[in-house]
């Protein structure tokens, strides 16, 4: 299945900016799950000033406003042929260790609350004990938009007892470190069932199983990633993996307006 994606992002500023800079991780992977056929990223109200492959192999563009600007447009669009592989990603691949992916981040760290949560996943296997977990954690931490921040911790959302995809990926992350097992968190793009419009950007969260490697799996839908799923970015955490991460400098206020569109070409 082939799927088509438009992505714009706008930034509009109260006040014009002298400088700033942003990183883009905004260009899908190239797998066995993925093959993209073609990709394109324009900027306005800024320049591209160089490309590269992070070390989670993750494709960033670096970006500069332009002087003076209020406002800056990134539009990305391009089209992904899709493969089931049943959520299985496959090895591990890339310049990071997996033991990396056992550490702990600011946002992924175990405390009381998720390592309670993680003692409760069963199964026979790691696999059955982490979709256990996956559902868990669903049930636990209730899927409502515009009541979390976007610095919550996984911590803060079982605190919360609701949240995001992105709270999802995190607690999961950090109950799976917990558990020993590896644990990265994907930001990407999910054609949604009856709606080609959306908001905003998906995320969920990837294990790595002894005999599978990287697997995949969605907590907000409690499934495991399939055709419908284009990944873009990952990283130990969202910081990692978000697609617009920079800084301006500057007076004013900043409002932000995300327009995604994914549909089967």
């Amino acid at each position: 299945m082939r799927l088509r994606i438009r992505h714009t992002t706008r930034y509009s500023f109260d006040e014009p900016v002298p400088y700033g800079l942003q990183q883009l991780r905004m260009t899908p992977k190239n797998n066995d799950a993925q093959a993209v056929a073609d990709w394109n990223v324009s900027i306005e109200g800024g320049r591209q000033e160089l490309e590269f492959d992070d070390y989670h192999r993750n494709h960033v563009a670096l970006v500069s406003f332009a002087p003076g600007t209020t406002d800056l447009t990134i539009r990305c669009e391009g089209e992904v042929e899709m493969a089931d592989t049943k959520g299985v990603i496959g090895r591990h691949q890339g310049y990071a260790p997996l033991w990396l992916f056992k550490n702990q981040t600011r946002l992924t760290l175990a405390g009381d609350a998720c390592r309670a949560l993680a003692g409760k996943a069963e199964g026979d296997d790691m696999i059955a004990r982490l979709h256990d977990l996956s559902r868990i954690i669903r049930e636990t931490v209730a899927y409502e938009i515009g009541r979390s921040e976007t610095h919550w911790t996984a911590e803060d959302a079982l605190r919360e007892g609701h949240g995001v995809c992105q709270d999802h990926t995190h607690v999961f992350a950090a109950c799976a470190r917990f558990m020993g097992v590896p644990a990265r968190y994907v930001s990407g793009y999910l054609m949604m069932d009856g709606r080609k419009e959306q908001d905003a950007m998906h995320a969920w969260a990837e294990a790595h199983v002894e005999g599978l490697g990287w697997v995949g799996f969605d907590v907000s839908n409690g499934i495991s990633p399939d055709t419908r799923y284009v990944r873009v970015a990952t990283g130990l955490d969202y910081i990692q993996a978000a697609p617009v991460l920079g800084r301006r400098f500057g007076p004013g206020e900043e409002s932000l307006a995300v327009k995604v569109e994914v549909a089967q070409q």
